[in-house]
């Protein structure tokens, strides 16, 4: 079942595409906060009982907290001898929403630099929030910028993402094309049923569309992933490994490094 991340500092897991991770929820523990409602969300649904976002009671993790317990885990690990292999900002909702975001980000890697100066600062976002200067700042000194871009088509992204309030595939991506230095996009690949509709970003259709936006963006590097845990909508499948790969290979083809996670 889906299930909110209960701590600031979580971890460290075995990321499948990150290495040893070690999480970091700038979000609420009781709550999820997020402007999107993916479908496959392992945290549930956004305003969903104790995912109730709209609650104005919860608060987001300050950045006081944030620092120093980050700082106290990464000494014990380092004291253990194993650092992780990426910090990486994730949890139960958008991190980037956060309205010191840019300040822990600096927090972070200053901690990071004297503790564990080997390990990557990494950010799985939404890339709702990449307009506003101070994020992109933010997402720019980061390791791994990695940005969420599950389809080329604004109706397959409300359907499999559900974004609040407005959202443009084509803004985004007008966003997505000014970071420098470049940055990584990730895409969640899956398929079933969804309110009565089908779910696939699968099809040569989105396939092609989307390939042609990453054409367009000319990230670093592309990580793409299916299901792996609980999903809030039960009726999605995962996708084959080898049609992952498939994919991948032809993401190749435009010169972009890309990474599978099946």
């Amino acid at each position: 079942m889906t299930a909110l991340f209960g701590d600031v500092i979580f971890g460290p897991v075995r990321s499948r595409r990150l290495g040893l991770s070690l999480g970091v929820n700038l979000l609420p523990l009781s709550a999820k906060m997020c402007n999107f409602n993916c479908i496959y969300c392992e945290c549930g649904w956004s305003g969903d009982g104790n995912n109730a976002s709209g609650n104005t009671q919860i608060k987001f993790n300050s950045r006081q907290d944030v620092k120093h317990l980050l700082k106290k885990k990464l000494q014990e690990m380092a004291a253990s001898g194993e650092c992780p292999d990426v910090i990486t900002f994730a949890g139960n909702g958008e991190p980037t929403i956060h309205p010191d975001f840019e300040s822990i980000i600096d927090d972070t890697i200053a901690t990071r630099d004297e503790i564990c100066p080997k390990s990557k600062v990494s950010v799985l976002s939404n890339a709702t929030m990449i307009g506003r200067e101070s994020v992109r700042r933010a997402l720019s000194r980061v390791d791994n910028n990695i940005l969420k871009l599950d389809s080329a088509f604004d109706d397959t992204v409300r359907l499999i993402d559900g974004p609040q309030g407005s959202y443009s595939v084509a803004a985004t991506v007008n966003d997505m094309m000014r970071f420098e230095p470049r940055p990584i996009i990730q895409t969640m690949f899956l398929r079933g049923n969804y309110d009565g509709r089908t779910v696939d970003n699968t099809t040569e259709r989105e396939v092609s569309a989307w390939l042609e936006l990453l054409r367009r963006i000319a990230p670093r590097q592309v990580m793409i992933y299916t299901i792996d845990r609980d999903t809030p909508a039960r009726e999605l499948q995962k996708v084959p490994l080898e049609e992952l790969q498939n994919i991948a290979r032809q993401v190749e083809t435009l010169g972009i490094p890309t990474t599978v996670a099946g």
